[in-house]
């Protein structure tokens, strides 16, 4: 039985409210490229060292409680909260001692305690932990005062971590440190994971030249492959640079059809506007189906998507624009969320900090607008941004000075200096 055919990617914008071409607000954007892209299926077993930062294709159960047996929290005694005076010291005599790793053989009796290490098994009938800095000891017998512990204090639960047959993580999540140590704990030596996303790219424009080659009249470096390069690899995806394609359609189209066989996404810079040499939504449809894009946003307004059938496979190609910043915006606020999805990762909100503007900003309502900015604290505890340069499209220097983007939300208009504005910070991107 054939596989249902895929809708068109003008059908997948009729299922989607609002959705004008030629005037695409950022989130109806992102809804569609959701609907579109493509998710991994295929899974493999890693070695636990080598699985961080990559997606997990499986929910983990706890085989095992964690931890096993109820210990202690502290270094101290144990005993038992019973045997503590309403009024006046509770004297207690030191049965044994126990460490991490060990018990304490046979039982310990009422007016007793036993000395306890952090991390060793609670003895039988044994319920609470004094810290060793509020006794005082004597020989072999310790005084408690009144009040400096209650019933239960300084000890852990068997499974109060993770209990037996609970889910410990969820497919979909990108393992993070504290991912490995959980799985650590549960003894797992291998975790299923999807494959990594393949990911190529290229710029295209005559004008450009490889870093390396001599400058010529009228042309520049290609700034565009670098900083791309640079975001995929934060995302942990696997990179094919397919380096620096001419503007002219056959070349074009061989560059395409190679990425296709060879990647699951494509990525290009430049190419994607209204001029007389902007081919590739041309390409693109040629070899699929393809939508062209007039975004309300600044900067970052053309944009291409397509879609190439390779091998039973569909590829989603991403055109982006030939401004430097213009690519590295568009990446942060289309591309990057599209990217993980395609790796099987659980969608996840990008946490935006709240700040105040020391600038004022002009900005029409009907797009969102991306300024680079620099947040630091002030002298009072807030946090404070400001312009980080010239906002240009094409000035990459004033995103480097910056450590996010200022967010002007679709609907907003003029900030004054002292509003609170949404930024992204560049390190919560990677």
């Amino acid at each position: 039985m054939s596989e249902p055919k895929a809708a068109s990617l003008q059908e997948i914008g009729s299922c989607v409210g609002g959705y004008d071409p030629k005037a695409l607000p950022v989130a109806t954007a992102r809804e569609f490229l959701d609907r579109l892209v493509p998710r991994l299926q295929a899974v493999e077993k890693l070695a636990l060292r080598s699985a961080l930062g990559r997606v997990l294709a499986e929910d983990i159960v706890s085989p095992i409680d964690v931890p096993g047996q109820d210990n202690s929290a502290m270094d101290g005694y144990a005993l038992r909260a019973t045997d503590l005076a309403a009024s006046g010291d509770t004297v207690l005599q030191v049965a044994g001692s126990g460490f991490a790793g060990g018990g304490i053989a046979g039982a310990v009796g009422p007016g007793q305690c036993v000395r306890i290490m952090t991390g060793a098994t609670m003895p039988a009938g044994l319920d609470t932990v004094v810290p060793q800095e509020f006794v005082r000891v004597d020989g072999t017998r310790i005084a408690v005062a009144t009040g400096v512990v209650r019933q239960g204090e300084n000890r852990r639960l068997a499974g109060e971590d993770l209990a037996r047959g609970a889910t410990a993580l969820c497919a979909g999540r990108v393992l993070r440190p504290a991912d490995i140590g959980v799985l650590a704990s549960l003894g797992r030596a291998e975790v299923p994971v999807f494959r990594r996303l393949r990911v190529a790219f290229f710029s295209t424009g005559d004008e450009l030249r490889s870093v390396g080659e001599a400058l010529t009249p009228g042309s520049v470096y290609d700034s565009n492959r670098y900083t791309l390069w640079a975001m995929l690899q934060r995302l942990g995806v696997d990179v094919l640079d397919f380096g620096v394609v001419r503007d002219v359609p056959e070349a074009l189209e061989a560059a395409f059809r190679c990425a296709a066989g060879a990647a699951d996404a494509i990525i290009t810079t430049g190419g994607a506007s209204v001029g007389e040499a902007d081919h590739t939504r041309m390409i693109l449809a040629s070899l699929g189906d393809a939508v062209f894009w007039r975004i309300a946003m600044r900067p970052g307004r053309p944009m291409a998507i397509g879609r190439i059938e390779s091998a039973g496979r569909s590829v989603i190609a991403f055109g982006l624009p030939g401004n430097p910043v213009a690519v590295m915006v568009t990446f942060y606020a289309l591309v990057r969320d599209a990217l993980l999805a395609m790796s099987g990762a659980t969608a996840t909100p990008t946490l935006a900090l709240r700040a105040a503007s020391v600038d004022a900003v002009r900005k029409k309502p009907g797009r969102t607008e991306y300024q680079r900015g620099f947040v630091e604290r002030t002298a009072e505890g807030g946090l404070q941004v400001r312009l980080s340069g010239a906002q240009g499209s094409g000035i990459l220097s004033s995103m480097s000075k910056a450590n996010g983007l200022v967010v002007l939300g679709h609907e907003q208009g003029n900030v004054a200096a002292g509003d609170l504005v949404d930024v992204l910070m560049f390190d919560g991107l990677g």
